[in-house]
């Protein structure tokens, strides 16, 4: 609780130091622009995070349902939704997994079992990440939407980089078990020998036990196949309604013809590469900063930072807010 008082208290003071930059030049322009926007393409917006959260919510639905045929779809959704909040508030969105496991234990899943949920789709939202991020990079390269971006193009290269790696590691924790043991047994040597790890054999058993798991949640995931594509088709999509976003919130404020729909995946995947990354709750900053050279390709000045605001807030602060709201319906047991 102490943590997620501290983790809060950073993201708004953050917050505030984002919306002061974002603010301060052209504070007048930019409200301005919020008044003019269209009130029924704000709409489209939030239903287009409607439904960005249901995709998520029914490719996390598959898995569980391989553990639990009759888990309500509705539990699930609520699931998700609290996981937003956990990861919004935490670094490098570490919360929400650890949350995720102990609210399926409390909806009668073993935690065995819901390490193997998350751990699987995990893997199935990473694949789709980095698809998308190479999906991006094509189009990039064959319609010439950014060019002479130097540092902006390193950052893509290192959250690239960093998002395949993390795909690799989790496939060979998953489906590498000989390699995996050889690691163990190497790691927990060198840790005996500092004196770090007392019971050698205890330690030994503890992590191939872990590592059993994990590798029978993946078989398991391999031999339901339809389940497996399911889940990546609804992880593809999610991420596709989420980087269409800010072509919605841009047609809001009269800018539609200038951020096209592709020119608005391209420039989130990368934002989203380079969010992934920054070391703070929400990527604060590094998020922002990213948004604003994209797509200050396209548009400038008070359309730019309205876009910002308008995007920040509908995919990211009102999640939140949802998604608090919904942890506070499940710890009243209200979500039947």
């Amino acid at each position: 609780m102490k943590q997620a008082k501290r983790n809060g208290i950073i993201l708004a003071l953050i917050t505030l130091l984002v919306l002061y930059f974002v603010l301060k030049d052209n504070f007048g322009e930019i409200i301005t622009e919020l008044q003019k926007a269209n009130p029924w393409w704000i709409i489209v917006a939030i239903l287009v995070t409607v439904i960005y959260v249901a995709f998520q919510s029914l490719g996390l639905h598959e898995i569980i349902r391989t553990y639990q045929k009759d888990f309500d779809y509705k539990k699930t959704l609520n699931l998700t939704l609290v996981t937003n909040f956990f990861n919004g508030i935490t670094p490098f969105a570490t919360g929400g997994q650890p949350m995720q496991v102990y609210l399926l234990k409390k909806d009668g899943i073993r935690v065995s079992s819901g390490t193997n949920i998350i751990m699987q789709n995990f893997i199935l939202y990473q694949l789709a990440l980095v698809i998308f991020g190479l999906i991006a990079l094509g189009l990039n390269l064959f319609f010439h939407i950014f060019d002479n971006l130097p540092v902006l193009g390193s950052l893509i290269a290192v959250g690239f980089t960093i998002n395949t790696i993390i795909m690799v590691g989790l496939f060979i924790i998953s489906f590498g078990k000989k390699f995996n043991q050889w690691a163990i047994r190497l790691g927990v040597n060198v840790l005996y020998h500092l004196k770090l790890v007392k019971n050698k054999k205890k330690t030994l058993e503890t992590w191939n036990e872990r590592l059993d798991v994990f590798h029978e949640g993946a078989i398991n995931l391999l031999k339901n196949k339809w389940v497996c594509i399911k889940g990546f088709i609804y992880q593809f999509m999610s991420l596709l309604c989420l980087y269409l976003l800010p072509f919605f919130i841009f047609l809001a404020l009269g800018a539609g013809a200038e951020v096209s729909a592709m020119r608005s995946v391209v420039a989130s995947a990368y934002v989203m590469l380079i969010g992934s990354f920054v070391p703070i709750p929400g990527a604060s900053g590094g998020i922002e900063y990213g948004f604003l050279q994209f797509f200050g390709t396209f548009v400038k000045g008070g359309i730019l930072s309205a876009g910002l605001l308008l995007w920040r807030f509908i995919y990211y602060y009102l999640l939140m807010i949802v998604g608090g709201i919904a942890l506070s319906f499940r710890k009243d047991g209200k979500e039947e």
